[in-house]
């Protein structure tokens, strides 16, 4: 099982990014997929989720309004694509396939936000 983010790094507040996870060694349609991030000092947290059937979405109050998430089972990849970053949005961001009870993770991309 392998989760592959990319699409991270450097932007200056009010920019834009578009993160990718894409997935292998597991029946991606079936897994709800999930960006959390983690920055320095802090807790991870849920930024978007979407489900594997419906393409359900939620959002963090965070994010809602500047953050999208979206999948493409026939590429096995989900997407966050990011608009109107802040510095607050400043972390590594992760990628999460869930079927329970199984849960697997990527190893992350750096999202830096700075001027």
């Amino acid at each position: 099982v392998q989760l592959v983010e990319s699409g991270g790094g450097l932007v200056q507040p009010g920019g834009s990014l578009r993160l990718s996870c894409a997935a292998s060694g597991f029946t991606f349609r079936r897994y709800h997929m999930s960006w959390y991030r983690q920055a320095p000092g802090k807790e991870r947290e849920l930024v978007a989720r979407i489900t594997s059937v419906g393409g359900n979405t939620n959002y963090a109050d965070s994010v809602k309004g500047r953050f999208t998430i979206s999948r493409d089972d026939a590429k096995n990849t989900v997407y966050l694509q990011m608009n109107s970053l802040k510095p607050e949005d400043t972390a590594v961001y992760l990628c999460k396939a869930e079927a329970f009870p199984l849960a697997y993770w990527g190893q992350g991309t750096q999202v830096t936000v700075s001027s």
